[in-house]
């Protein structure tokens, strides 16, 4: 019996130490602690087609990205000349190159795994390396174009790099360790011991992959483990407003010297910390206690995603069995653009007004919170007011576009309907006939025919338009046959229980969106070319010229951005989200189609 229990025993060690045995020791989440207040990382890599896929995906955006990033540095370049560089040579790094020509020549592995985390609040990020030598020559590169090299600083013979922004009291740091990429983002006056664990000198006495969090949420929440992204507001929020983060405390005192510079406060006056931020900041994060999201599917055809904000019982409770009576919201759009939003105002009034009562029970003290306070007093009274008629009874909204064109004024021009949901479309209807007379004199009836609208309405809104009436909703038909459409627009799905929203999106809608704004674009560049010829005289100190040519350079940049996202709208097929709120909290799902 005894050596029947020993070869048990060493059964089970023996398959316990093979099971360690397939942890990487230098894995990036061995490096995270396992209290970190959020992280975002991947479990596990693509395979090779679907990782070309979003590689194809990821070169139509990276043009705009470039854009958004030069932008960026051309706004931080007043106050900030050297990080405006920087960032400028980071530019141009991407310039011109696919993400994976950019990845090669930066010797990072596309193949890897890669996190980013908080020590406290400081942000780490730690990715994978093919080939260090090459990232060396990276940061070279931006050394190069940066104008001067960055100061480099040694622990126990682990070099790195850093960079000082001097305005907020931090510090960036670069370094190459063993085979991964480390930056930090730290407090200029770091202390020896979070600088350590930032380069992974010295371990987490526990962590994330140890702790194996992100595989029991991604389990938990049908997460794929290519991404799984983890924000736990109950550690990050107390932090925040305690006082005794490193980093935060970094950046609070940065800014209260400078405003001890223009105003003479003393440091210590503006630095002074409740004994109750703490708790309060637990208060807070009690309702809302964490976040987190990943994908649900991903593959060269699609891209769904799901975001998951946990919820205090008593505000899932309020919403969770709640089948709010809007037609369209129980069923998936069908219209190029299909949004439905649930709106119970009842309920909201109910649920805010008792978040209103609970804080004027008891009043935040912490000096950064007490805004709630006035915040809370007024939400009560003015949720009061929503109870008034017709307000009161409404219940949702639904916008359906069928056509979306450029229109002759600055708006452009339209086909659909609109549906408010209420449970007195008939005072709804009498509201609107009191502020438009013309209306007065239709008389729609329950589930009855549209009924066209006025023939001076509909020239003023340039298309025929109808207007129809059921006992949940009023809707509005506007363009040419959009009255067939009414009657069944009125007769669909309701929402299920916990339904808030639903949308609907075709790729060729959203193309036209950006085309729209695209033109939008190419009229500021044409009334800002025309502003430049002109003779007017300088304003608030600023040249007409000057003025015309940075309004100029906005568009252009603007106008390359949405070029690229044309790009990758044209690959779209189809957008739909939804959100809900279930017995643990508010689930926000989306699912992309590729062509």
């Amino acid at each position: 019996m005894r050596s029947t229990t020993r070869f048990v025993a060493l059964g089970l060690a023996g398959i316990l130490l093979a099971a360690c045995g397939h942890k990487d020791k230098d894995a990036p989440l061995a490096f995270v602690p396992a209290d970190t207040p959020y992280v975002v990382a991947n479990l596990d890599v693509l395979d090779d087609s679907t990782r070309a896929a979003l590689l194809a995906q990821a070169d139509a955006q990276l043009p705009s990205q470039v854009a958004q990033l030069n932008a960026a540095a051309d706004r931080m370049a007043a106050k900030d000349p050297d990080g405006a560089r920087l960032m400028h040579a980071l530019a141009a790094e991407f310039s011109g190159k696919t993400v994976e020509a950019f990845a090669q020549s930066a010797g990072l592995d596309l193949k890897g795994h890669s996190a980013l985390y908080g020590l406290g609040l400081a942000p780490v990020m730690r990715v994978e390396l093919s080939d260090p030598g090459a990232f060396e020559g990276f940061i070279g590169r931006l050394e190069t174009a940066y104008g001067k090299k960055l100061d480099v600083a040694n622990v126990d013979k682990q070099s790195y790099r850093k960079y000082a922004f001097a305005a907020s009291g931090t510090e960036l740091i670069l370094a190459t360790v063993g085979k991964q990429a480390v930056a930090a983002l730290l407090p200029a006056n770091v202390s020896p011991a979070l600088l350590r664990q930032a380069l992974g000198l010295d371990r987490p006495q526990k962590s994330l992959q140890d702790d194996g969090r992100l595989v029991a949420l991604a389990k938990a929440k049908d997460y794929q483990k290519w991404l799984v992204g983890d924000l736990d507001l109950t550690r990050a929020l107390p932090l925040a407003l305690g006082g005794k983060d490193p980093l935060f405390s970094a950046i609070l005192k940065a800014h209260a010297e400078a405003e001890s510079a223009k105003t003479g406060e003393p440091v210590a006056n503006q630095l002074q910390t409740s004994p109750s931020c703490v708790s309060e900041a637990g208060r807070i994060a009690a309702r809302v206690p964490s976040m987190s999201f990943g994908y649900t599917r991903l593959d060269a055809k699609h891209q769904n995603a799901r975001f998951d904000v946990s919820l205090a019982d008593d505000i899932s409770k309020a919403f969770a069995d709640l089948k709010v009576e809007l037609p369209g919201l129980g069923s998936p759009g069908t219209a190029p653009f299909d949004l439905s939003i649930a709106l119970p105002v009842a309920q909201l009034r109910t649920f805010w007004m008792a978040q209103a009562d609970a804080v004027v029970a008891k009043p935040f003290t912490c000096p950064a919170l007490t805004d709630l306070n006035d915040g809370f007093a007024k939400l009560g009274p003015a949720m009061q007011k929503a109870a008034i008629p017709p307000f009161g009874d409404m219940l949702g909204l639904r916008i359906a576009l069928d056509t979306l064109a450029p229109g002759q004024s600055s708006l452009p021009s339209f086909s659909g309907r609109i549906v408010l949901g209420s449970n007195n479309p008939v005072g709804l209807l009498a509201m609107g006939q009191m502020m438009v007379p013309a209306l007065a004199k239709l008389k729609p009836v329950d589930n009855g025919a549209p009924l066209p609208l006025p023939k001076d309405m509909v020239n003023m809104i340039g298309q025929p338009a109808w207007l129809a009436l059921s006992d949940k909703a009023l809707a509005l038909g506007v363009g040419p046959g959009e009255d067939a459409k009414l009657v069944e627009t009125l007769k669909s799905a309701t929402g299920d229980a916990g339904r808030m929203t639903r949308m609907h999106l075709s790729g060729a809608m959203y193309l036209q969106w950006l085309q729209l704004m695209e033109q939008k674009v190419d009229s500021l560049a044409a009334a800002t070319a025309a502003i430049s010829k002109s003779d007017e005289p300088s304003i608030d100190g600023v040249d007409s010229d000057d003025s015309a040519t940075l309004a100029a350079a906005n568009a252009a940049r603007s106008k390359a951005q949405l070029a690229a996202m044309k790009s990758q709208a044209e690959r779209v097929d189809s957008i739909d989200a939804e959100m809900h709120v279930d017995k643990d909290g508010m689930v926000i799902t989306s699912e992309t189609v590729l062509k």
